[in-house]
């Protein structure tokens, strides 16, 4: 795996430290979190949705395809082929001229082990929106990390479980992918594998889903845009059973999404 120094891009230009300053506290923006393998994403047109309609709610404009796709290919140059990538729209001095800031470092290299997830009752604000300034994930995570569990998952006011801190949740009964029936991020990598399951005529259903009725009989995995499945061996107290057959029925069908440049070139995976 190819390494190099972080960057960061603000409006098409290297950004300077001077200019990145007011930005870092600022809490006022939304994000797309994305892997970029060959030049090329998978989910882009997901991506650019989700941009679109945050924008729109949140600012009441948004910024267009045609200039996201500019900026984003500009930002992937040759060492960036292959790298992470995070897009943020915030608005200017003029709430009209939204600005985006690119980031982009070495490609994501995650630990496959299992994770022991601890729930806590938590709903986040604007959950259908992946914006900035939210420190009850990682505040939760902490707590979790404290008790010796190595992530937080949330439970909703109804003791439905939702999400964890920075991942969404998918279980397996043996036959049908399950989804959690709560106020969620729609993550791009859920959508992802969502679509790519019903071409495969693999069934899936949404349902509500409580911690304390999971059990062995049920497997489990995290999700977000690092991989499309990494095993859960248990929550809270209760064990689940084995995800290998869960996490490599999702990365078969991750792997199923075609690759595309930006400037919508579909490239060969």
């Amino acid at each position: 795996m190819a390494l190099f120094t972080p960057r960061a891009f603000l409006d098409g230009k290297r950004a300077t430290a001077d200019e990145l300053a007011p930005l870092v506290f600022a809490g006022n923006a939304h994000f797309t979190a994305m892997q970029v393998s060959g030049g090329a994403v998978r989910g882009l047109d997901l991506h650019l949705k989700r941009l679109r309609d945050a924008s729109d709610e949140l600012f009441g404009a948004h910024v267009s395809d045609d200039r996201l796709h500019a900026l984003l290919a500009a930002a992937i140059d040759d060492e960036g082929r292959d790298s992470s990538l995070s897009l943020f729209v915030f608005p200017g001095t003029d709430p009209a001229k939204l600005r985006v800031l690119i980031r982009i470092s070495s490609p994501a290299d995650l630990t496959m082990t299992p994770i022991r997830l601890k729930t806590f009752e938590h709903e986040r604000f604007l959950a259908r929106f992946k914006h900035v300034g939210e420190i009850a994930k990682s505040y939760f995570k902490s707590l979790a990390q404290r008790d010796g569990f190595d992530d937080a998952a949330f439970v909703d006011s109804q003791g439905r479980l939702s999400e964890a801190s920075i991942w969404n949740l998918a279980f397996w009964d043996g036959e049908t992918v399950l989804w959690p029936e709560a106020d969620v991020l729609p993550g791009v990598t859920l959508q992802i594998l969502r679509r790519q399951l019903e071409a495969a005529g693999i069934p899936q259903t949404v349902r509500p889903l409580c911690a304390d009725t999971l059990g062995s009989s049920l497997t489990g995995v995290v999700m977000n845009s690092w991989t499309p499945a990494l095993r859960i061996s248990g929550i809270d107290g209760i064990r689940l059973g084995d995800g290998t057959e869960l996490a490599e029925l999702l990365h078969r069908a991750y792997a199923a999404e075609p690759l595309t440049a930006p400037g919508g070139v579909t490239a060969v995976d």
